[in-house]
């Protein structure tokens, strides 16, 4: 697997950008949840549902619209999701009330369900498919981002200058990022229109339904713990406002030093092996924090852990749908990012429950098995073409 060439950087960077504004619209509220909290007097579990209600809207709205809206460029569906996206993150901004804010998570959800799957798409299609592994992981080094200034900065911002201000400086970064990818990337041709039949045959491929699982799973293990890390550094490991803050910030440093690591394994390792290091990886970082006295200096190794565990597996993920489908690519990323975000949806639906009425442990708990669930539909007998050799068209 080569380096992508020097012309396709640039448009590759600004899609990272693209997710960085993305990711970070999405979870912020994971770090903000005690100011979005008592800026609209809500529970913390209130708070917490603006994450699952998110995630429910994209997992069901993604590949829905890319029946409707498939044909269109992708480029296009990017500028059409960001300016959704930005406008909602400014309605959710100005919101009277829990109902109002509800409403807006949800416009929220469907501008990044039209930008999750093309960006992925958009990725693979700047280079050739020697490069889509390097592509991707590039693309998704703005994930990293959000976790080095995003969650971080969104923390803060709330907690200095309240919620309202956090979800308007959101909507400003997606409309400048927007105007950004306008000027960046080249003009595309549609796509073939996406039928419900086309939707139904990407969902029941025998090969790539256990894909789908296996990003569900992993989804919902990661979240089932992190959508409540700001509690739990509060409750468990005793820190305040300025410790989730630093510890969002470690997660994230970890994250992109990590990302230029497994930019490089790509180039070397099947995606099949490189999910199963980041399964076990986070597996053993779950344990660390069960069966480890509850100290900072155990939450940050933890968090260097979890940061390296996690850039594995989502680059992997998708580098691993790309080559089990060409000609269903942008049906198959778009029913992959809603099978990530029913996860996100899954597991920050369980986080808050099973801390409330059982503890911390029980996330952890919940967590790794919901990690064994992934490892077994990743190993499913059906499931183990190989991801080295030439990509497979549905």
């Amino acid at each position: 697997m080569r380096a992508v060439p020097s012309h396709a950087v640039l448009p590759l960077r600004s899609l990272s950008l693209a997710y960085f504004v993305q990711a970070t619209g999405a979870l912020s509220v994971v770090g903000s949840l005690a100011a979005i909290a008592g800026e609209w007097g809500l529970s913390e579990t209130q708070a917490a549902l603006l994450v699952t209600v998110f995630g429910v809207t994209f997992a069901v709205a993604a590949p829905l619209l890319q029946v409707a809206f498939g044909h269109l460029p992708r480029r296009r569906q990017v500028l059409i999701g960001l300016s959704l996206f930005s406008s909602a993150a400014l309605l959710f901004a100005l919101a009277p009330n829990y109902p109002a804010l509800l409403s807006a998570r949800v416009a929220m959800g469907l501008g990044a369900a039209l930008i999750g799957p093309a960006l992925g798409a958009l990725a693979a299609g700047l280079v050739e498919p020697p490069q889509q592994g390097s592509a991707i992981a590039m693309v998704l080094l703005g994930l990293s981002l959000a976790g080095l200034l995003g969650m971080p900065l969104a923390a803060w911002v709330a907690h200095a200058w309240g919620a309202r201000a956090l979800f308007l400086l959101i909507g400003a970064m997606g409309i400048g990022t927007a105007l950004l990818l306008r000027g960046v990337l080249p003009r595309q041709d549609g796509a073939p229109a996406v039928s419900l039949a086309t939707l139904g045959r990407a969902l029941a491929d025998p090969l790539l339904l256990p894909g789908y699982l296996v990003v569900f799973f992993i989804a919902s293990a990661v979240y089932a713990t992190y959508a409540f890390i700001a509690p739990f550094i509060r409750d468990v490991f005793h820190g305040g406002a300025h410790t989730v803050s630093a510890g969002l910030t470690v997660l994230g440093v970890a994250g992109v030093l990590d990302n230029l690591f497994v930019v490089r394994a790509a180039r070397q390792h099947s995606a099949n092996t490189m999910l199963l290091a980041g399964i076990g990886l986070l597996a053993l970082d779950l344990l660390l924090l069960m069966l480890a006295p509850p100290s900072l200096a155990v939450l940050f190794a933890a968090l260097l852990l979890w940061a390296f565990a996690t850039d594995i597996v989502w680059p992997s993920q998708q580098r691993r749908i790309v080559a089990l489908s060409v000609e269903l690519r942008g049906v198959a990323l778009a029913l992959t990012a809603s099978f990530v975000f029913a996860g996100i949806a899954f597991g920050s639906a369980l986080a808050g429950p099973l801390y409330v009425h059982f503890g911390f442990h029980a996330n952890l708990l919940a967590s790794l098995g919901l990690l064994l669930l992934a490892t077994a539909c990743l190993l499913l007998p059906f499931n183990k073409p190989s991801q080295a050799g030439p990509a497979r068209s549905s």
